[in-house]
């Protein structure tokens, strides 16, 4: 019997989805309005998908985009006897010995769960997000669905597989059951806190541990008004310039520096509080980058504020994967033209975010499938815009990336040069030493047998010679500065009367001498090889 109704549910969702397909394929569409009502009749997780199409201005027009704005936070809420259910079941206890107040009508209302402001018997206010009643399941039963139909768009359609739709539907739903998770969400809100401690007009709430479990969080409660509602005049006495500046390089921090940020700044989740900050709300979706990704992501911002179409279309490769029939020519054509165009808009038309996107559809259209995390910045970026124009229309989006890449470069160093990385160096050093010898020794051995061979094109004795020479002086160098800096880390750890900066004296000595060292063999390199360049030019 159970089979019976788990294979009508599903036959009942492929039956939605046909219907679904087949109305919004046609050459005309519905009215705006009539999309985000059947996203919403679909259920839970084709509403996530409306508010991710809702930040994807490459794809829509602005009519569909503002209809799908709204399910950002204007669903119907659950009835309250559902929600306080949940909040006892979670917390196992009753309702009235958890809070000394409780709101029954939510002050928002999302896709997967609501918000409600209470008190703790503390007396401190707090807004407890509590999710909708058998959500879970809801949503196991949308993305099964999603998933069957993925395959078959991939099995028959040409452009299902150019757009690998199965790797999207399952980026989409390791993104879906993180968010299903509160404890998740939590661990993010103390984790971005720490990130953003230096930024005094941003603010992230604090997570109530002991009132927090997978489908209840509780978090500070942030009063404030959704920047979207805020009126230019309320702005002119906070300053607005500073307070989207600060928002834009905290951003570029979380990215470009910690590699951890926040996904979702759309309008609803970005409040400007009452002493004139601004809060980071709902931090369920999160976007994480290894440091590789960072780096590359990096060369791409900076490439697109420098209109440099060329190294964007380098990185933009290095960054993807190449499928058959890859146009390495085409690609790299269609970037420069997309920074071009961008480089050429005025001032309010400029959007980084919208430039990545439309990078990573190029890159599927000519063979090239672009990393997930790249969307997912796109899309950050597309409303962080958004928010930065609402505060000062002449926001300038370049200007911010240039001013603070100095900055960015700095930090990004200062947190390479940790005390792991730099014991780590240190024991590669120590290796590189101990096995020179060995392997000098049998490079001597096949010398003296003989059995030592160079394969030259073309033969010159006294140019290979004085080239070994060259070769042999650097090894030699190296080996010696490889040296100091081993006997200088070791040094560190000997207490001595004579010290520098604080450090013992002797070390410091030696770590000077490495690096002075190190300073005059690689001008001399450049030297040597500048006068070489020039020999052969003349």
């Amino acid at each position: 019997m159970l089979y019976a109704v788990s294979t009508t549910g599903r036959l009942s969702r492929y039956r939605d989805l046909t219907w679904f397909t087949l109305k919004y394929s046609r050459t005309t569409l519905p009215d705006p309005d009539e999309l985000a009502n059947d996203l919403i009749s679909l259920g839970p997780a084709f509403v996530k998908i409306g508010q991710l199409l809702s930040t994807r201005a490459d794809l829509l027009p602005q009519p569909y985009l503002d209809a799908l704005a709204k399910l950002q936070d204007s669903l119907p809420p659950v009835a309250a006897d559902q929600i306080e259910r949940v909040v006892q079941e979670e917390l196992g206890i009753r309702l009235s010995k958890a809070f000394l107040e409780f709101d029954r009508t939510p002050i928002a209302s999302a896709s997967l769960g609501q918000v409600h402001r209470a008190v703790l018997r503390s007396g401190r206010l707090v807004a407890v997000k509590v999710q909708r009643p058998r959500i879970d399941e809801e949503v196991s039963a949308d993305l099964e669905a999603l998933t069957e139909v993925a395959k078959l768009v991939e099995r028959f359609s040409a452009a299902g597989r150019r757009a690998d739709a199965a790797a999207i539907v399952e980026e989409f739903r390791k993104a879906i059951v993180l968010e299903l998770d509160y404890r998740q969400e939590a661990q993010n809100l103390r984790m971005l806190r720490s990130q953003l401690r230096e930024f005094d007009r941003i603010v992230v709430p604090e997570p109530v541990d002991d009132y927090t479990t997978r489908r209840v969080l509780t978090m500070e409660y942030i009063p404030g008004t959704k920047i979207t509602d805020v009126s230019p005049v309320a702005l002119v006495d906070l300053d607005p310039s500073d307070l989207a500046s600060q928002l834009f390089r905290a951003y570029l921090q979380q990215v470009l520096v910690d590699g951890m940020f926040h996904a979702d700044p759309h309008p609803g989740n970005v409040f400007l509080t009452t002493d004139g900050r601004l809060a980071l709300l709902d931090l369920g979706m999160i976007g994480r980058l290894s440091p590789p990704l960072q780096e590359r992501l990096f060369r791409l911002v900076l490439a697109i504020a420098d209109g440099d179409g060329d190294q964007a279309a380098m990185v933009a490769i290095e960054m993807g994967a190449q499928h058959d029939g890859f146009d390495e020519a085409g690609l790299r054509r269609a970037v420069t033209e997309i920074v071009g165009r961008y480089q050429r808009a005025s001032l309010k038309d400029l959007n980084v975010g919208v430039v990545m996107l439309e990078l990573a559809r190029t890159g599927a259209e000519h063979g090239l499938h672009m990393v997930p995390e790249l969307t997912l910045l796109g899309k950050t970026m597309l409303n962080l815009d958004h928010i930065g124009r609402q505060l000062d229309p002449a926001f300038d989006v370049n200007g911010s990336i240039r001013q603070n890449t100095a900055d960015l470069m700095r930090r990004r160093v200062l947190r390479s040069v940790s005390p792991g990385e730099l014991f780590g160096s240190m024991l590669d050093a120590k290796e590189f030493v101990q096995r020179l010898p060995g392997r000098i020794n049998r490079i001597l051995d096949a010398a003296a047998a003989s059995e030592l061979r160079l394969k030259v094109e073309i033969i010159d004795e006294g140019s290979i010679l004085d080239g070994l020479q060259k070769v042999a002086n650097r090894i030699a160098l190296g080996l010696v500065l490889a040296a100091l800096i081993v006997g200088a880390a070791m040094l560190m750890r000997v207490p001595t009367a004579f010290t520098l900066f604080g450090y013992p004296g002797l070390a410091i000595l030696l770590f000077l001498g490495a690096f002075a060292g190190g300073v005059w063999m690689a001008w001399t390199i450049i030297a040597r090889d500048f006068r070489s360049h020039r020999r052969l030019r003349n």
